[in-house]
Order: structure tokens, then sequence, then C-alpha cells
């Protein structure tokens, strides 16, 4: 899409807030072939990354764009020679330095940490997704490419309605939060309701897998 975008004058923004951290993963990159070719990306550091919340990255490929959109000179403000200033780089003059967690991240991590973490919670998403929804009474209903997946929760009853399944899967996930083993979000994709599988955290780890598959199990057992 990128070639016919700027054939016609478009800028390429790609939203890349979980997605582009799979860059970082040998196994995942390719993934995201050709996403080098966009004008700008966005990612957060407080998902993937595990750094605390309110870290985001916004990357633009031509600098002097990315400069005059917010640069702004005022009798009262010194600049120095040549010097960066962030304040030309983002629209917020008071602002703590989220560019610290991110680096004491990626430091202590390293390129192979990082890596690593990707594949992990990609390999759990997808045992959760996959797992949970061979359970009797589940479906899967988007296998997780890399770290997100989509399970629904079907109403037994022969003449049960696509509401009846929706019905179903709230309480599924209102029974798994109540079990206080896992926290799994509904979404409507498509019209129906899902229960979305997301894992992002460090910590997790086969045991936690295997603790929210049984929530889930225990759930559709005693509704």
């Amino acid at each position: 899409m990128a070639p016919l975008a700027h054939a016609k004058g478009a800028w390429v923004h790609v939203d890349g807030a979980f997605g582009l951290w799979a860059a970082a993963s040998p196994r995942h990159r390719h993934l995201l072939r050709g996403v080098e070719d966009a004008d700008s990306w966005t990612n957060d550091g407080h998902k993937w990354l595990n750094t605390p919340f309110d870290c985001g990255y916004a990357f633009v490929a031509d600098p002097d764009a990315h400069r005059s959109a917010f640069s702004h000179r005022t009798s009262y403000t010194q600049f120095v020679d040549d010097a960066r200033d962030q304040i030309e780089w983002n629209p917020e003059w008071s602002r703590r330095g989220r560019g610290v967690p991110t680096y004491a991240a990626l430091r202590q991590l390293g390129r192979g940490g990082v890596a690593d973490l990707i594949d992990r919670c990609c390999a759990h998403a997808h045992a959760l997704v996959m797992r949970i929804g061979s359970l009797p009474g589940a479906q899967v209903v988007w296998e997780p490419v890399i770290n997100q997946g989509l399970v629904r929760f079907l109403d037994r009853r022969p003449d049960a309605l696509d509401e009846d399944h929706d019905r179903r899967t709230d309480e599924i996930i209102a029974g798994i939060t109540a079990s206080g083993d896992a926290f799994f979000g509904g979404t409507t994709w498509r019209g129906r309701r899902c229960m979305r599988v997301s894992v992002c955290n460090w910590q997790t780890g086969g045991s936690d897998v295997d603790r929210a598959v049984a929530a889930a199990q225990h759930a559709l057992e005693q509704s």
C-alpha cells in the first residue's frame, strides 16, 4: 500500500502500538515486511516493553517534517547553536523524562532479551487461545498471529441465537474474572461478542497459562 499512497502524494502512518515490537523478534519480524516504507510510526513502551504507563514513541522518517510540525520559537526561550531541544520535537513543553524507563528497560534486556520477551508472549497467547478454544462450549474465533487472539463461548441449546452466544460469552468472561486467576476483557468483533486474549507481561509463564485455562474450564462447568 505504501508505494500506491506515495504515488498519490499521501502520507503513510503505521500505528504499531503492539505490533511494531514484533520486528525485534527474528521469528516474527517477517510480519512487518515493508513497514520501513512508511513515513511515520508510533509505538508504546508501556505495553510490550513493560515500562510504566504513559510511555509512547513517535518516529518520523523526514526530520524536517517532524520538526516543522512542533517547533515553536519565542523571545524568552533559549536555543544553543544546533543542539537538539525536545521542545522542537513534541507538543509538550513540560514533561517528565519518559525516555529514562525505556533506556533502562532496553539496557537491562538487550536485543536478545526483547526478542525473547516477544517470542514468549506470543507462545503463551497462542497456547491460551488454542487450549481455551478447545474446551467444550468454546470456539477459537481468531488464532493469534503474534500475542492476541479471540475466543467465543457458545450457548449449548440447539435453538440458541447469536445474542445467546453473546450473553454466554460475557457470562464466562465474568466467571473467569471472579476466580481471580486471570483477567480477560470482552470485545465485539464482526458483530459477535468475544473474549480477547492478550499477553505482554514479562512475568507470564507456563503455570499462569495453566491456571487461566483451568479458570476458563471451571467457569464453563459452573455456569
